[in-house]
């Protein structure tokens, strides 16, 4: 027995309560917008979770060409320079939207932003809200100004399982929540499902968070985008703590050092040293983990006694686990942190499926290229967040839709431990064709619609595919049978069945599996 939302027939749906769903839901104002969530809103979601804070070239030595130019570098040559310039070019807009919303961004003594630095950035320019509290704190706002919105109608608790097409527009969506399958009509919807980090064992992310808004879009035929690039941030709080706590890039920013197992700066004489982009540091890192050594942060002489004051947030997750960090070195690990790929979208945030959009790190804009500049994503949210919006507030269906009736619910991904299992083992940050197509041969059977863990399954097996046909090292993507630097670099666009098609051709082929 299925129930449909018929109230909320024809209005803009969007799925995800983090920063892009949120700022989505509140730039429809006035006009009613139904805002589907897992948790309850603005709960398990990434943006929540995020201690860097924004990055917006606000500064008085700063501007939108310098931000581009680092945002292209650290993208190693597969940002899209359009977009790029679009996205932070809207940064002082968005901001001044988001401060509208309700969000107070920290100010100096004198009143203006306390502007915080980060790997590969030229200038301070990394707006925090409540220190590094601030993705808890911005998300905070954006809640309570959805929840006063009487243009938005809240449904909480529930899993979208399946969207639906009608000659390839979109119909409709079909969610559970408390056991009950729900029918939501509807032509316009917008994704905002967060990343995939829950499919690693080590990660930053939710653990619940396996790329739920890319499976949807993939069955549906969307079209994805630089499936392989999944950037691991390099000083993970090590402990059994899951998800992994997060140790900021603030920190190294304020002048913490990366130390060996002998207790020597392990990126002395790297360009950037302990600030240079997260794909070099993140290998550095994982280089001496993998040989059974291990890495420490030393904040000691930088921070010491301020460390609290300073890093809040940090502090607490470090006592947690054992860490004073004002007088011991802080254990840390790589962990999944950002996927640069996603469901390929245009500037308004439209996929390929007509009446779909999709924002967010779900998305692949063309921004993060091959390795996201730190502190873009929460940028990058916000502003395609409101030009979705206002691209659904004007579309209009060449026809109507039917949604049909349902019948069967696919199962929902309750256990995925042998998904999570090989992922970390074959598409972690350290790469190689035979682990690619292992991991191939262990997912394939996995993806079957009718497998409980087939949604994580199929998230997984596209990184696998993607990560399989570049046979190069780039940005967070790097292959030790491969190490070579490709001097002209594309991005890769396919579909779910496209990917299977490589994926079945790599596992029957014998010569590419001897490869």
């Amino acid at each position: 027995m299925s129930v449909f939302l018929r109230e909320s027939a024809g209005h803009p749906v969007i799925v995800g309560s983090g920063l892009a769903g949120l700022v989505a839901a509140l730039t429809l104002a006035p006009r009613p917008v139904l805002l589907v969530t897992s948790g309850s809103l603005g709960a398990r979601t990434s943006s929540a979770l995020a201690q860097g804070g924004m990055a917006a070239a606000v500064g008085p030595d700063d501007s939108a060409q310098l931000h581009a130019a680092d945002t292209l570098a650290a993208g190693d040559g597969l940002c899209d320079a359009t977009v790029v310039q679009s996205i932070v070019g809207a940064a002082k807009s968005v901001v001044a939207l988001l401060q509208r919303f309700g969000v107070a961004f920290d100010r100096d003594s004198a009143g203006a932003f306390s502007l915080g630095l980060e790997a590969a950035h030229a200038r301070h320019r990394i707006l925090h809200a409540a220190g590094d509290g601030s993705g808890a704190a911005i998300v905070g706002a954006l809640v309570k100004a959805a929840r006063a919105a009487p243009s938005v109608t809240i449904l909480d608790h529930a899993e979208v399982v399946a969207l639906h097409t009608d000659e390839g527009v979109i119909s409709g969506a079909v969610c559970v929540r408390d056991g009950k399958t729900i029918v939501i009509p509807t032509n316009r919807i917008l994704l905002a499902t967060g990343g995939l980090g829950g499919l690693y064992d080590a990660t930053t992310n939710p653990v619940s968070s396996f790329g739920q808004g890319i499976a949807l879009a993939a069955r549906v035929g969307a079209v994805l985008s630089d499936m392989e690039f999944v950037q691991f941030h390099p000083t993970a709080l090590r402990s059994a703590r899951r998800p992994l706590a997060l140790v900021s890039e603030a920190v190294r920013g304020d002048g913490a050092v990366l130390l060996d197992d002998q207790g020597r700066p392990m990126m002395k004489g790297v360009r950037g040293e302990d600030l240079a982009p997260r794909d070099v540091v993140a290998r550095a890192v994982a280089a001496e983990i993998d040989h059974g050594r291990s890495v420490h942060l030393d904040a000691r002489a930088a921070l010491g006694s301020r460390f609290a004051q300073r890093f809040p947030t940090v502090d607490s997750l470090c006592r947690e686990a054992g860490v004073d960090p004002s007088r011991q070195l802080i254990p840390v690990t790589p962990a999944a942190h950002y996927h640069m790929g996603g469901i390929d979208v245009d500037r308004r945030g439209r996929s390929s499926v007509t009446g779909l959009w999709a924002a967010g790190e779900v998305a692949s804009t063309g921004l993060h290229g091959a390795n996201r500049l730190a502190s873009n994503s929460l940028l990058e949210a916000a502003v395609m967040g409101m030009r979705a919006a206002e691209d659904m507030a004007a579309f209009m269906p060449a026809r109507r839709t039917a949604m049909p009736a349902v019948a069967t619910v696919p199962p929902q991904a309750i256990e995925i431990d042998n998904v999570r299992d090989t992922v970390s083992a074959h598409l972690g940050v350290l790469r190689n064709g035979g682990g690619l197509r292992r991991a191939l041969s262990d997912l394939l059977p996995l993806t079957e619609p009718e497998q409980p863990a087939a949604q994580p399954a199929t998230v997984a097996l596209l990184i696998a595919v993607f990560a399989l046909l570049r046979k190069e090292t780039r940005g967070s993507h790097a292959r030790t049978d491969w190490p070579e630097h490709l001097s002209e670099g594309s991005r890769r666009k396919m579909t779910l069945a496209e990917a299977m098609t490589a994926a079945r051709l790599s596992i029957s082929r014998p010569e590419l599996r001897s490869a």
